[in-house]
């Protein structure tokens, strides 16, 4: 090793107690009772912290991790929040929404390094607006007020893009959706999914799903024109099927659907009349909207969706 690199080895780290987030977004529900928080990080052992300590607060309902990011569904208001060294050392007090300003007030509280994640490591991260921070570190207690754009969840499905000789839709619409993403259509999450193997299928017989976070209808038609656009020009296939859905949550027909396309073959009448029933946007009417519709259910679920015995995951 030349004494350069060495050199490179010990120079001076910048702030060497800051771990800044990646990214943190705010997905809101239609009637403005929930969010779901979104927090992305590289330090994978800081997030499986925050999500044992983070999951106790009371208004946190549910929680999990997707990769290397945190996902909290969280009861808008605000809490009276108890921390304890060691046991719960961080947690949510609050989470208010200003509609008409289209803005989201979260608030964070930690002891110690936790107090750090609370503070400067979540204020840094792309998607905060604004931000107001106490003194953290050490023995104190650090609380952080982040301010984040309201959002809301766009769902893109697409199928049967490839080729026998070429192309995997997995690789073309992550690609798409990495180009296309930006604070006003941030991608949140891809999840490939294992449909039942008709004749038809080029290998894997794999559909996927796209999760956007959108800031208002304007920046929603954008983001599907584009991803369009983008999609006829790279498509090796003239099958191609793209479907969009917009919502916090999910009609329990698009789970029933799933399971039976996963299990045996469909024809595309099932997904049309499906896509009617849940309002859902047929935007390229090719035979893939079949294996498409399926993949509705599985966003944020990478690991159940890609597993072809996912019926014992159910």
């Amino acid at each position: 090793m030349s004494n350069k690199n060495k050199s490179n080895l010990l120079s001076e780290i910048k702030n060497p107690y800051i771990v800044p987030y990646k990214g943190i977004y705010a997905i809101c529900d239609e009637k403005e009772k929930y969010i779901e928080l979104i927090e992305f990080s590289d330090c994978f052992s800081g997030v499986c912290w925050s999500y044992h300590h983070y999951k106790q607060s009371s208004l946190v309902k549910k929680s999990k991790i997707v990769g290397t990011s945190l996902r909290h569904i969280i009861k808008i208001g605000m809490s009276d929040l108890k921390l304890k060294s060691s046991i719960k050392a961080a947690g949510i007090e609050s989470v208010i929404l200003d509609s008409k300003r289209n803005e989201v007030f979260i608030t964070y509280s930690g002891l110690g390094g936790g107090g750090i994640g609370a503070t400067k490591c979540r204020a840094l991260a792309n998607g905060v607006k604004r931000y107001s921070l106490t003194d953290y570190g050490g023995e104190k207690q650090g609380k952080g007020i982040i301010i984040l754009p309201k959002r809301f969840r766009v769902l893109i499905a697409i199928d049967d893009t490839d080729s026998s000789e070429k192309g995997a839709t997995w690789t073309l619409t992550y690609n798409i959706a990495k180009k296309l993403s930006c604070n006003d259509f941030i991608f949140l999450s891809q999840s490939l999914v294992q449909l039942y193997p008709v004749p038809e299928k080029t290998q894997n017989c794999m559909s996927t799903i796209l999760e956007f976070g959108c800031i208002n209808e304007e920046s929603k038609k954008v983001l599907i024109s584009s991803f369009k656009k983008l999609l006829l020009k790279y498509t090796m296939s003239n099958n191609t099927g793209m479907l969009i859905y917009s919502g916090f949550s999910l009609p329990k027909i698009l789970k029933d659907y799933s399971i039976k396309c996963r299990s045996q073959r469909l024809k595309k009448e099932d997904a049309l009349y499906i896509a009617n029933k849940c309002n859902i946007d047929i935007i390229l009417n090719g035979n893939g909207i079949i294996g498409a519709m399926a993949s509705f259910f599985w966003y944020s679920k990478p690991i159940k969706s890609s597993d072809p015995k996912f019926l014992k995951l159910l």
